[in-house]
């Protein structure tokens, strides 16, 4: 070997650079940074999947397979009628008085609940003291249990022993059946109304997040606060209406907790609910567990799935109009 050849690298290594002496090398040896990022989004994002699929798909298709049934819950005789409970379905005036009840009652609670909470936020919204502490205290209704909701508003409407009738006697008046025909759906919308602490929130969020300096320039221009309120405010805070619009509708027409329980504690059956409250979802809980007809019952709620999904629609196709984005264009691009 020549002294050339013993003071030149050797053939086939490789280089060390010149600023951090490390060898260069052009074999990857792992995966790239996107497919990691594809890994870590489908590792994060694997629970929901699972649990949608297991908990929200899976029950869907199973009631969807009872509603061409006469299965029972018990009895291993069925048969498959096909579309013979939504054929009866579309004759009982019992369902449909019922989804009447429930759209009644989503049209009377759902506005009067937003205009709460918009209310509510626009209090705590100003500069008070112990603003914090109203606020918590406006939002503690809306965490507390429909379990215990209902059985307090039960106890609080007592004709004999509630604080409501408490307070009638005591000015001298006579006691109301409060959790009878025809207050029962009033006290009903009330057990909403108590709860409107996380429409408050949602609402509070919005009015955060509308510039200041807008409202300025509407007070410097001479805009009364009603006018700036409805001029500036309201169209801004639309998109935050229409969420708590349709979330609203859906959620009021689900619910059955308050009409199960204030009007039966203490009382039980299906049989002493007011016929104000007998609303779509009480009478397929009478289907599923008083009659046992898990067919009839699974094909009124998949007919309820599709009604919410056609009133959803036409929400946005009728708010399509009056709905304010603020989106930069730029980010449009």
């Amino acid at each position: 070997m020549t002294v050339d050849q013993a003071s030149s690298p050797a053939v086939g290594r490789p280089r060390p650079t010149a600023k951090t002496g490390r060898t260069r090398s052009t074999a990857r040896t792992g995966p790239s940074m996107t497919t990691r990022k594809h890994r870590a989004f489908y590792m994060f994002a694997s629970p929901w999947v699972i649990g949608f699929s297991l908990l929200t798909i899976a029950p869907m298709a199973y009631a969807l397979w009872l509603s061409f049934t006469t299965y029972d819950g018990i009895s291993p005789h069925w048969h498959y009628v096909g579309l013979g409970n939504y054929r009866e379905l579309m004759g009982d005036s019992v369902t449909w008085d019922a989804l009447g009840r429930a759209g009644l009652f989503a049209l009377t609670s759902v506005p009067l609940s937003i205009i709460a909470g918009l209310a509510l936020a626009v209090l705590v919204n100003r500069p008070l003291k112990a603003r914090g502490l109203f606020r918590t205290l406006l939002y503690l209704p809306a965490v507390v249990p429909p379990v215990g909701a209902g059985i307090a508003f039960k106890n609080l409407f007592d004709q004999n022993s509630g604080a409501a009738n408490g307070a009638l006697t005591f000015f001298g008046f006579d006691a109301i059946g409060w959790l009878a025909d025809p207050y029962a759906r009033y006290v009903l919308v009330m057990t909403v109304l108590w709860a409107a602490g996380n429409i408050m929130i949602i609402s509070l969020a919005g009015l955060q997040d509308v510039p200041r300096e807008l409202h300025e320039a509407a007070r410097i221009d001479g805009a009364s606060a009603w006018r700036t309120f409805r001029s500036i405010t309201v169209p801004l805070l639309s998109p935050v209406l229409l969420f708590q619009t349709v979330t609203g509708v859906i959620a009021s027409v689900q619910t059955i907790m308050p009409m199960l329980l204030a009007p039966t504690a203490g009382t039980g059956g299906l049989t002493s609910i007011p016929q104000s409250n007998y609303t779509y979802m009480i009478h397929v809980f009478a289907e599923y567990f008083a009659l046992g007809r898990y067919g009839y019952a699974s094909a009124l709620l998949w007919v309820l799935f599709l009604l919410i999904l056609i009133a959803t629609g036409l929400i946005f196709k009728f708010t399509s109009g009056v709905v304010f984005y603020n989106v930069d264009p730029e980010a449009q691009k």
